[in-house]
C-alpha cells in the first residue's frame, strides 16, 4: 500500500497499516477484508490517513507552534495541562484544509454516500491513533468520536476536530501515564456508515471475562440506542454471558442473561448528532437481544478473537464494539482492539486478599476488580471540579468519561452510581490497577466528602464500601510451585459470581455445588409460589406477596421458567469455569424453616419442632406435594446439560435414609426427562444408615460424598445448634474416622466414586491428613483453604505465608 495517499478505503487497509491509518481503521480494514466473507457484518467507510494529518499540519505552520508549547508546559501541573491542550486544539481547529486534500475526503463521502443509496450519508467520524487500540495501551475513549454526521462541512468540521483531540486533555494525561511521546502520535480519522442502532440496539462485547481474565466466556453488554452510554457509564446494560467451548459446538450456551436499568437511551437529533430521550417502562423490562442476536454476536466474537490470535500467533482477546440496524434488523462489529488488561497478565502468581469483619457494608455494588483500596472519600459531582481531588483519596462520583482519567489514575478506589462491567470507569479503573465499584445507585448521596472508608472487590461480583479502615492480608502464592497430589483436590462452591475467580487455583474440579445460594440469593421465591403464583389465593396468598413476586420476577410472566431459568444459569457459570472438570450439583438441601424464609414460603411451609431431623432432602423430593418443584430442579439441571452443553454436571441426593428412597427420587429423575446414560447420580454420605448400608446404597448410586457436619451430629447424638455440648461435636472423633474408613475403603473396592465435601478437612489439616491416608478419591474443600491444604499434604508447610 502507497504510504503517501491521503484517503484508503477499509478494504485496502490491513493490521500491518497502523502507521498509516492508527489502530482503530488498521482493525476495521483487517476485519473488513478477512472477516466479512466469512459473515461478519462490518460497515463500510474509509480513513483518512496520518499522511493527511501531517499534511494538514504542515500547510497550516502547526507543527513548530504546537511542539514549543509542550517543551515549555509543566504537564505535572493540572492547570497547565488543561491550558496546553485547549491551545493545541484551537490551532488545528482554525486551520483550512488544503484544496487537493478537501476535494478527495468530499469525493470518497460522496462515494460512501452512492454505495448505501443516500444522497448525504450519515456518518460516524472517529479519531484512530497511531498508538491506539494497542496491546499495551487501549486509549479508550481518549480521543472524539461524532455521530450521525452527514452534509459536507458539518463532516470536514468533524474531522479537524478528531485531530485535534490528539491534543485533549485526557489524551495529554494518559500519554504521559503511558510514556507516549506528544508529537511523534498522529491520529488517523475513520468515516464509517452509521448503523442506525437508535432505532434498535447496541454495546460492547469482550472476548473474556473482563474481571477475571477466564478466557472461555463472550461477555456482552447491551442497550437501547446508540451504544455511547454504556462507555459513558450512564446506564447499566443488560449483561450476557456465552460459553465459547460448547458454542462452537453448536449448544445454545448462553450461560447468564442479566437485565439491566436501560431508562434512558441516545437517538439520532434532527439537527445532527445525538440527544437524549426516555424508555418506555415497558421496553425497560425487555432484554435488548434476542437469544438468536445474542449467539449471533458470540459467534463473531470467536472468528475476530481466532482471527487475531492466529495472525499474531498467540492468544488475542478483543474488546469488541456493536450495534444493531434499527430498520433492516440487522447485527454490526464496528470495531474491535485488543483487550488490554488480562492478555498482558501471567498466570503464574496467585493473589488472597483475606478480609475478615462483621460490620454491614454502607454502600454495595458491582466490583471490578480483585483488589481492596482505602482511603479518604471525595465526592466530586461534575469534570469542572477535578481539580480539587488528591492523591490516594476515594473517587466518588455519578458516573466517568474519559475527561476524568487525569484524576482517576490518582484514586486508592473509584466509586461510581451508574454504569456496568464495561462502563468507563470499570474500563479505566482495571486498566490502571484501581478496585472500582460501579452503578452502587446511591454512592454519591449516602457518602460523605472526608469519610474514611474500605472499598472491597474480593468478593466476586458483590462490591462492598465500609465505613472506616478494615483491616485485610494479602498473600501471594507461585502456581507453579504447588505440589501435585494423588487425592484430587476440588472445591465447595455455592456463589456463581465467584467461580470465574475461582477457577484458577490449583484443582481438580468441584465436589460440592450448592443450589441453596443460588436460590436465595437469585431466585428469593419460594418454588410452590411461582408454580402456583396464579392460585396463589387459593392457598392463603394476598395481593401484596403477588406485587413482591411481582417485582423479583418482572422479566418474566411465566413464573415457572423463571425459576428454571435463574437456577440453571447459576449452575451453567459454575459448570463453565471448570469445565471439562467434573462439577457435582447437590439438589436442593433446606429445611423447612429456611424454606420458610423464603418469599410465599409462610404459604407452603409448616412448623417442625428440629428441621435438621425432618422434612429435608430425599423424603421431600417423594412428596406429593413438593415433587413438581423438585422437577423444576430437575428441569434446570437437563438444560445445563442438553441446551448449554455442560455435560460435566453430575447430581447429588442429600439427606437420603433409606435405599428405598434414593431408587425412587431416580425414577422421578428420569420421569422428569433427566436421563441417566451418562450421568452420575451421589449421594450424601451424612446419615449413619448411609455407612451401615453402604454397600446396598452402592447399588443404586455411582458413588458418596460424606458430609461430615450432619455425619458426626447424627452419630454422636448432637444438636449443633446447641453451645453447651459443641464441644462433644468434633469430626475427629474415632467414632466417625471409622465410619470414613469402611466407606472409602467400601467404594474403592467397588471402583466406585468416594469423596469428602464437609467442613473437617478445610478446618483441621490433620483430618486431610488422615483422609489422604485412607485413600479417598477426592477432598472438596473451601477455595480459602486450597493451596493451604495442598501444601500441608504434600509435606511443604513452610511455604504457607
Amino acid at each position: 500500500m502507497p504510504e503517501d495517499k491521503n484517503i484508503l478505503w477499509f478494504e485496502e487497509i490491513t493490521a500491518d497499516n497502523v502507521e498509516q491509518v492508527g489502530g482503530k481503521n488498521a482493525s476495521l480494514g483487517e476485519m473488513y477484508s478477512q472477516l466479512v466473507p466469512k459473515g461478519v457484518n462490518i460497515p463500510n467507510g474509509f480513513a483518512l490517513t496520518t499522511e493527511a494529518f501531517w499534511y494538514y499540519l504542515e500547510e497550516n505552520d502547526l507543527n513548530k507552534k504546537i511542539e514549543e508549547l509542550f517543551e515549555q508546559a509543566n504537564l505535572n501541573n493540572l492547570s497547565e495541562l488543561k491550558r496546553v491542550g485547549e491551545e493545541a486544539r484551537s490551532l488545528i481547529e482554525a486551520g483550512e484544509f488544503p484544496s487537493d486534500l478537501k476535494q478527495e475526503a468530499l469525493e470518497a463521502y460522496s462515494q460512501l454516500s452512492k454505495e448505501y443509496d443516500q444522497e448525504q450519508l450519515d456518518v460516524a467520524v472517529r479519531s484512530s491513533g497511531t498508538a491506539e487500540d494497542q496491546i499495551g495501551a487501549s486509549f479508550a475513549g481518549q480521543f472524539e468520536t461524532f455521530l450521525n454526521v452527514s452534509e459536507e462541512e458539518k463532516l470536514l468540521e468533524s474531522m479537524k476536530k478528531c485531530m485535534a483531540s490528539l491534543f485533549n486533555d485526557r489524551a495529554i494525561a494518559y500519554k504521559e501515564e503511558k510514556g507516549f511521546s506528544h508529537l511523534n502520535i498522529a491520529l488517523s480519522v475513520t468515516v464509517q456508515k452509521m448503523v442506525r442502532s437508535d432505532l434498535a440496539s447496541s454495546g460492547i462485547m469482550f472476548t473474556l471475562d473482563t474481571e477475571t481474565g477466564f478466557k472461555d466466556a463472550v461477555l456482552i453488554n447491551s442497550i437501547w440506542g446508540v451504544g455511547e452510554m454504556i462507555v459513558k457509564g450512564r446506564i447499566t446494560p443488560d449483561t450476557f454471558y456465552v460459553f465459547k467451548p460448547k458454542l462452537k459446538q453448536g449448544y445454545d450456551s448462553i450461560i447468564r442473561k442479566d437485565l439491566g436499568r436501560k431508562d434512558k437511551k441516545l437517538i439520532y437529533d434532527a439537527q445532527g448528532g445525538l440527544k437524549e430521550e426516555k424508555v418506555s417502562e415497558e421496553k425497560q423490562l425487555e432484554f435488548s437481544l434476542d437469544d438468536g442476536e445474542i449467539l449471533t454476536l458470540a459467534e463473531w466474537a470467536c472468528l475476530i478473537e481466532d482471527h487475531y490470535s492466529e495472525r499474531e500467533g498467540g492468544w488475542m482477546p478483543q474488546d469488541i464494539e456493536w450495534a444493531k440496524d434499527g430498520k433492516t434488523g440487522e447485527l454490526f462489529v464496528v470495531q474491535s482492539r485488543p483487550e488490554t488488561v488480562h492478555s498482558q497478565e501471567k498466570e503464574t502468581t496467585l493473589k488472597e486478599y483475606d478480609i475478615e469483619t462483621e460490620e454491614e457494608p454502607v454502600v454495595e455494588g458491582i466490583a471490578i476488580g480483585e483488589k481492596i483500596g482505602d482511603g479518604d472519600v471525595h465526592v466530586i459531582p461534575s469534570v469542572s471540579e477535578i481539580s480539587e481531588f488528591e492523591e490516594g483519596e476515594v473517587l466518588v462520583t455519578e458516573m466517568t468519561d474519559p475527561d476524568w482519567v487525569v484524576i482517576m489514575r490518582k484514586a486508592s478506589a473509584i466509586v461510581t452510581d451508574e454504569g456496568g462491567k464495561t462502563s468507563h470507569a470499570a474500563i479505566v479503573s482495571r486498566e490502571l490497577g484501581v478496585p472500582c465499584i460501579v452503578g452502587s445507585e446511591n454512592a454519591t448521596e449516602v457518602l460523605e466528602t472526608g469519610q474514611r472508608v474500605t472499598v472491597d472487590c474480593t468478593q466476586g461480583l458483590d462490591g462492598r464500601v465500609f465505613d472506616g479502615k478494615v483491616s485485610y492480608d494479602v498473600k501471594e502464592y507461585n502456581l507453579e510451585k504447588i505440589p501435585d497430589l494423588d487425592t484430587k483436590i476440588m472445591v465447595n462452591i455455592g456463589a456463581p459470581e465467584i467461580a470465574f475467580k475461582t477457577s484458577f487455583l490449583p484443582q481438580d474440579g468441584v465436589g460440592l455445588a450448592r443450589e441453596e445460594f443460588i436460590i436465595t440469593e437469585k431466585i428469593r421465591v419460594h418454588p410452590l409460589a411461582l408454580l402456583y403464583f396464579d392460585e396463589l389465593e387459593e392457598y392463603g396468598g394476598n395481593q401484596e406477596l403477588k406485587k413482591e413476586i411481582e417485582e423479583i420476577t418482572v422479566e418474566h410472566d411465566d413464573k415457572r421458567e423463571f425459576f428454571v431459568k435463574e437456577l440453571a444459569e447459576g449452575i451453567a457459570q459454575i459448570a463453565a469455569a471448570f469445565y471439562p472438570e467434573p462439577v457435582i450439583v447437590r439438589f436442593s438441601d433446606f429445611k423447612t424453616n429456611e424454606y420458610k424464609n423464603l418469599v410465599g414460603g409462610e404459604l407452603f411451609e409448616e412448623e417442625e419442632a428440629n428441621p435438621m431431623l425432618g422434612f429435608r432432602g430425599a423424603c421431600r423430593y417423594l412428596d406429593e406435594e413438593f415433587q413438581p418443584a423438585f422437577e423444576m430442579e430437575v428441569e434446570a439441571i437437563e438444560r445445563v446439560r442438553e441446551k448449554f452443553g455442560l455435560d460435566n454436571v453430575d447430581v447429588m441426593i442429600p439427606f437420603c435414609r433409606t435405599v428405598e428412597e434414593g431408587e425412587q427420587v431416580i425414577e422421578v429423575m428420569e420421569g422428569a426427562g433427566l436421563k441417566r446414560e451418562d450421568l452420575n447420580v451421589y449421594v450424601m454420605c451424612e446419615i449413619p444408615s448411609n455407612v451401615i448400608l453402604a454397600d446396598e446404597f452402592l447399588d443404586v448410586f455411582d458413588g458418596m460424598s460424606i458430609g461430615t457436619n450432619d455425619l458426626t451430629q447424627l452419630s454422636l447424638g448432637m444438636d449443633r445448634d446447641n453451645a453447651k455440648i459443641a464441644g462433644v461435636s468434633d469430626e475427629r472423633d474415632p467414632t466417625i474416622k471409622k465410619m470414613l474408613s469402611k466407606v472409602i475403603n467400601l467404594s474403592n473396592q467397588r471402583d466406585k466414586y468416594n469423596g469428602i465435601c464437609g467442613e473437617a478437612p478445610s478446618t483441621y489439616p490433620e483430618f486431610a491428613q488422615f483422609l489422604q491416608e485412607e485413600g479417598i478419591d477426592s477432598m472438596s474443600l473451601n477455595p480459602n483453604r486450597v493451596i493451604k491444604t495442598i501444601l500441608i499434604l504434600a509435606g511443604e508447610e513452610d511455604q504457607i505465608q
